[in-house]
């Protein structure tokens, strides 16, 4: 989330901004880290431009079109087209409406003279802080080409890996779903009506798994309405929850610790960490504000926390890899190799290693998982359908039996 604020500094100065955070709680956290005094911290309001809104709303900038704004970029300022007329180039070929709002703003403001890094600031619903102070650093190094194309590759790689993981995971989830979605359609309507000859047989006495059976199919036969009611009712719940700050916070603990996904998530966040962190730090942002810059971005609380608590330590005199050694989230050996780097002076090439390492155990252990789930999963729909065919056939063929 994208917060506005008014602080004061040491020097009684006011300042003003724009701060990343996952609720104003931590906003006020970062910016008191920042030897900030917020005098107010409020969460961004919308556009006021109906037709913007409009576009925003239907119009999503996913990351893959950001990666291409920047790529584009790049490449127009590398052949010295000027910042706007590369502005004005970009968006005269994009089909994203609402991206298209937002750079003829950004043409606007640079035209009034201001840095390209300020009119991404004023768009942080589509640009990350991350992206902004690479592209401050490179405007101030006089080399914006090249911290442009590190945006690119960044937000690629970022893309790249995630798109991976939940390829991997979704269709273990669509099965489940398929299957549930089958198994309560059978039990509601087909099972009854094949357990209808049962029931109309006197002096039958039927074994108990039949008889729960036709109990449970009798209920969900007569109450089936209630029951999806109720359990669409649980799944929205959750994901209201889930959109709350308070929900936000607890499903971030909660599934980084999950049995099987939680190794994955984990690894996820490494990747992200340490090829933001080298990118930032590549790109000639101090350690301390390069830290800031990724928890805020990092997408998780537990996360942002940690890296929060390493620019505290480096800040004070220590080093980063005390943190991480300290933190059970981050795996010992990315604590280790960070140490190295530290002590080699070579921070930022053992992140890029890190970086790599993580991201294809991710991506490996998402694969792997899905390729093991899908049998346990068949097995677990066979078994079921075995029971139900148990339950309900073997009575009619025993009374067929007898008679």
């Amino acid at each position: 989330m994208k917060f506005v604020f008014k602080a004061k500094n040491k020097n009684g100065e006011i300042k003003e901004g724009y701060i990343d955070a996952v609720s104003n709680e931590t906003a006020v956290d970062l910016l008191q880290k920042n030897e900030l005094f917020p005098l107010s911290v409020k969460l961004e309001k919308e556009d006021g431009s109906l037709e913007k809104a409009f576009y925003k709303y239907f119009d999503k900038v996913d990351a893959k079109e950001i990666m291409v704004f920047f790529r584009q970029l790049s490449i127009l300022i590398e052949a010295r087209v000027p910042i706007v007329a590369s502005l004005g180039a970009i968006k005269a070929q994009m089909d994203n409406k609402y991206f298209q709002k937002v750079v003829e703003e950004m043409v606007n403001d640079v035209q009034d003279g201001l840095p390209l890094s300020d009119a991404l600031q004023k768009h942080r619903d589509i640009f990350s802080s991350l992206s902004i102070n690479i592209v401050r650093a490179g405007e101030l190094s006089g080399n914006l080409k090249k911290s442009l194309t590190y945006i690119a590759d960044n937000i690629e790689k970022n893309y790249e890996l995630t798109s991976k993981v939940k390829s991997a995971m979704i269709y273990p989830v669509i099965v489940m779903v398929v299957f549930f979605i089958i198994a309560f359609i059978v039990m509601s309507f087909v099972i009854p009506k094949l357990t209808g000859m049962i029931k109309t047989m006197e002096n039958v006495v039927l074994p108990w798994y039949t008889s729960a059976v036709i109990a449970i199919s009798d209920f969900m036969n007569q109450y089936w309405w209630a029951i999806a009611i109720f359990i669409i009712g649980i799944f929205a719940s959750i994901l209201y929850y889930i959109k709350t700050e308070d929900g936000a916070k607890e499903w971030d603990q909660i599934k980084i610790k999950l049995p099987v996904f939680g190794k994955i998530y984990q690894y996820l966040y490494v990747a992200r960490f340490a090829d933001n962190l080298g990118v930032l730090l590549v790109g000639g942002i101090p350690i301390i504000q390069a830290l800031k810059i990724v928890s805020s971005v990092i997408g998780n609380v537990v996360y942002e926390k940690i890296f929060l608590k390493a620019a505290d330590e480096v800040r004070i005199g220590g080093v980063m890899s005390n943190v991480l050694r300290k933190s059970p989230e981050i795996p010992p050996i990315v604590s280790q190799m960070v140490r190295i780097g530290e002590e080699s002076g070579q921070i930022d090439v053992v992140l890029g290693h890190v970086a790599k390492f993580y991201d294809k155990e991710a991506t490996d252990r998402a694969k792997n998982l899905a390729t093991l789930i899908e049998p346990i999963l068949m097995v677990m729909i066979g078994i079921a359908v075995a029971f139900l065919a148990f339950a309900v056939l073997m009575p009619i063929y025993n009374i067929a039996g007898q008679l």
